[in-house]
């Protein structure tokens, strides 16, 4: 019998909730929800939602609760793009069920197409087979052969899945899709935006550290986000810190391999799998950070550029001046960092 080990612990960013959580000696307004805490004029959400937790960080003098309001979106988006949910749109796309595609679905389903073919594969929602496969989608793993990879592989690529009107069109009924890769991000980009047409100024959404920030923290600085040492164990956000940097006005996205594998055989199998290959990826890149205008693109390229390494996401970057990245890589024995020259400035030493 193969011997398993599962290590499934959420990866996220870790953020510095010092600047946020409410200081020894101050008092909070009595009779607030346990999700809820108020310091000063800044306000702080939590709770689940997406498979991970999430967190708003907000400037309101008037200590307004939008926690229902936040479920709510979460609750019509999961409808949309979760694949753990038998009645979402993107589950009765992959039954082959005629379903009318919602604005949540052929948003995420165009802006993946885009990137698609901005990294010349590297990130591919319609891989959902060979992640699924492998044990990364809603179905347990199996024993996984290379005939049934090439199997496999002849029902993947975005060219195999189109929309047409709101109805997706595929070229198979074996096709299917998974957005797992990029959902997270943008859930966090509709929950800013709601907080922003809210008259909010200041504010952090996370969402499983898919990060978008605007304005100040309660410090009147620049909002603080924190990286992890990407080693295998380090199971806890912010307990061991690579590096902090300084964000406003962005999203930040990170994706990582050693919080999200398992070990079979002696063997380490990554959730990180290479589309173009169907197996988990072989490059040496431990973590990505990246910083872009919005958090469905950075959550989408942190993927990408896992699977692409580090040569390849330089050369990406030469094309893309305005995407900013911070990538951790294993060079023998060492962890070694590179960073955009914009991410340079951002980043402190923890």
């Amino acid at each position: 019998m193969n011997k398993l080990e599962y290590n499934f612990a959420t990866f996220v960013v870790s953020l510095l909730l010092a600047l946020s959580i409410v200081s020894c000696g101050s008092r909070q307004p009595a009779g607030l929800p346990d999700y809820m805490v108020v310091n000063g004029d800044y306000v702080t959400v939590s709770g689940m939602a997406l498979g991970t937790s999430f967190k708003i960080i907000y400037r309101d003098d008037k200590k307004r609760d939008y926690h229902d309001s936040v479920m709510n979106i979460f609750d019509k988006f999961e409808n949309s793009l979760s694949v753990y949910r038998p009645n979402s749109v993107i589950s009765k796309v992959n039954r082959n069920e005629d379903v009318i595609l919602d604005d949540y679905f052929i948003n995420m389903f165009d802006r993946a197409q885009e990137i698609t073919g901005q990294t010349g594969g590297a990130f591919d929602i319609s891989a959902a087979p060979l992640f699924e496969v492998w044990g990364w989608g809603e179905k347990k793993k199996i024993k996984v052969t290379p005939e049934m990879i090439d199997s496999l592989r002849q029902y993947t690529g975005m060219d195999k899945i189109r929309i047409e009107g709101r109805k997706a069109v595929k070229t198979s009924p074996n096709v299917r899709i998974n957005a797992n890769a990029i959902a997270k991000g943008y859930c966090s980009d509709i929950v800013a935006g709601f907080i922003e047409r809210q008259g909010i100024k200041d504010y952090l959404v996370e969402v499983g550290g898919e990060t978008v920030v605007k304005g100040k923290n309660r410090l009147g600085k620049d909002w603080r986000i924190g990286i992890d040492k990407p080693f295998d164990g380090n199971l806890i956000p912010g307990q061991s810190l690579q590096a902090i940097v300084n964000v406003s006005n962005k999203a930040l996205a990170t994706s990582g391999d050693y919080r999200r594998y398992y070990i079979e055989d002696g063997v380490k199998y990554s959730h990180t799998i290479d589309p173009k290959t169907g197996y988990s990826t072989k490059q040496n890149v431990l973590s990505v950070t990246v910083i872009a205008s919005d958090c469905m693109t950075a959550d989408a390229l942190a993927t990408a550029f896992m699977v692409m390494g580090l040569e390849k996401t330089k050369e990406f970057l030469q094309h893309h001046p305005d995407i900013e990245v911070f990538l951790l890589y294993a060079d023998k024995e060492d962890v070694k960092e590179f960073a955009t020259e914009k991410m340079k400035h951002r980043i402190v030493n923890p």
